[in-house]
């Protein structure tokens, strides 16, 4: 079924709702900062990574607010662990209890991650729309509609088969597009002051000439019978996600249930940022670079260095390490299956219960009191 075609969002001649909605204002955002004076490609993508950072600053403020009270709540998880030592099922239990009531979420180190995926998907096809680089399958390159379109617009063949530079102009309404939407001309999703007169230039001579539309080939090593090349800047955002996450992780704790969860996520997120610098371009993992960069530096300045250190061992002489974070003073929680707290009525074995019942306490501990017990009763 072919998608929707509509006109007027934003003075857009063309968009496909309702993807279009989200990617197509972040698409401009891009070009406009791409168009201002002395700037490039590079230093649109970091502008544009600070801009989007800041809007949604007050949704992880409270997120890292949140991994900040689950740091404090560490004497207190312990002290469940140590009350209810052997039955992982209450420790559970009354764990979850303590996040619950101190409204956290264990799970908060996914947040950042879950919400950037779709402006880096939105990231990824800007990058691509940005260069114009089109690639077909041979079905669609025999087509009718690429046909038309060949014979419509200015079509440029590149030298990698069944490659070709979309338009920078041309008409914006032919059906044609709904099959073929990677043709559709740059002018037709942007708005009238952005007009672009030629294709946006994604080589940034700064960055030794790295193409930011394409897979990282200045800063990349290449592994030997692998066929994957090793990105540095790929290693620098990884280096930068690990400890992002390991500043608000909770600390090593075979007996908390959540630790396993957050131990993992510590160590995956980075061997996974590895990875994406040798199958995306390096436009987005430059954009990952300034936006873990910017989270590292909003968490510190909200709860300094958390738990990174001690890390490997080590910690240096300038950083607060993480066992100074302690919990701050609160009411212990009332174990129905407790003895109650001494106090003068409880003392009295004749004192009564609210309603007028008496109340029938605990013996004295001998080690304590060290007084023995009355043999008569009364």
């Amino acid at each position: 079924m072919s998608p929707i075609i509509a006109a007027g969002f934003l003075g857009i001649e063309h968009f496909t709702p309702p993807w279009d909605v989200f990617f197509l204002p972040l698409f401009n955002l891009l070009i406009f900062v791409y168009r201002l004076p002395f700037f490039d490609f590079a230093l649109a993508i970091i502008v544009f990574t600070i801009v989007i950072r800041t809007v949604l600053a007050p949704l992880f403020i409270k997120q890292i607010r949140s991994q900040k009270e689950m740091q404090r709540m560490q004497p207190l998880i312990k002290e469940v662990q140590r009350k209810h030592k052997g039955n992982r099922q209450k420790v559970s239990e009354e764990t979850m209890a303590l996040y619950k009531e101190h409204g956290v979420n264990p799970a908060a180190g996914c947040l950042p991650v879950v919400l950037q995926l779709p402006i880096l998907f939105a990231l990824y096809q800007a990058l691509l729309r940005a260069a114009g680089n089109v690639t077909l399958s041979a079905e669609q390159v025999a087509s009718s509609a690429f046909k038309t379109l060949n014979s419509t617009l200015d079509i440029r063949a590149l030298e990698q088969a069944h490659t070709f530079q979309a338009p920078v102009s041309g008409p914006c309404g032919l059906p044609e597009y709904s099959q073929l939407p990677q043709l559709l001309p740059l002018n037709c999703q942007l708005i009238d002051p952005l007009k672009l007169s030629d294709h946006v230039d994604t080589t940034v001579g700064w960055l030794l000439n790295l193409d930011l539309a394409r897979i990282d080939h200045v800063f990349a090593i290449p592994i030997p019978g692998v066929g994957f090349a090793l990105s540095l800047l790929a290693v620098i955002a990884a280096i930068l996600q690990f400890v992002q996450v390991r500043m608000t992780s909770q600390k090593p704790n075979p007996d908390d249930p959540t630790a396993g969860m957050t131990s993992t996520m510590t160590y995956t997120f980075p061997l996974l940022t590895i990875i994406w610098g040798g199958i995306f371009p390096s436009g987005l993992i430059l954009y990952w670079i300034v936006y873990t960069a910017y989270l590292v530096v909003q968490q510190y300045l909200i709860m300094g260095w958390g738990n990174l250190f001690p890390l490997f061992g080590w910690t240096p002489s300038w950083a607060q390490s993480g066992t100074d974070v302690k919990a701050e003073p609160r009411p212990k929680r009332v174990e129905t299956t407790d003895a109650p707290a001494e106090s003068p009525q409880s003392s009295n074995p004749r004192a009564t219960a609210p309603g007028g019942s008496r109340t029938n306490p605990r013996p004295p501990n001998r080690k304590q009191g060290g007084a023995k017990r009355r043999g008569r009763k009364r």
